[in-house]
């Protein structure tokens, strides 16, 4: 129902993809809470710019860990 109130199409995903998908997200979770182990956020009651700025700081930091291999 949630797909027909978007107007999106049903899809269907195998085991594999779920697996698949699963595993991002966790190493997604994973890698978002040790950042904030670090860089925690101090603000009480923050709001949806400073979580995106906080999150565009993740990205910037784990982007930079990612070094290209030549």
């Amino acid at each position: 129902m949630a797909c027909q109130f978007l107007k999106l199409e049903h899809h269907l995903h195998s085991s594999y993809e779920k697996s698949l998908i699963e595993r991002t997200i966790q190493y997604i979770k994973d890698r978002t809470e040790n950042f904030d182990d670090y860089f925690p956020c101090r603000i009480k009651n923050c709001n949806l710019k400073h979580v995106k700025n906080w999150l565009n700081l993740f990205v910037d930091y784990h982007n930079k860990e990612l070094k290209p291999v030549n």
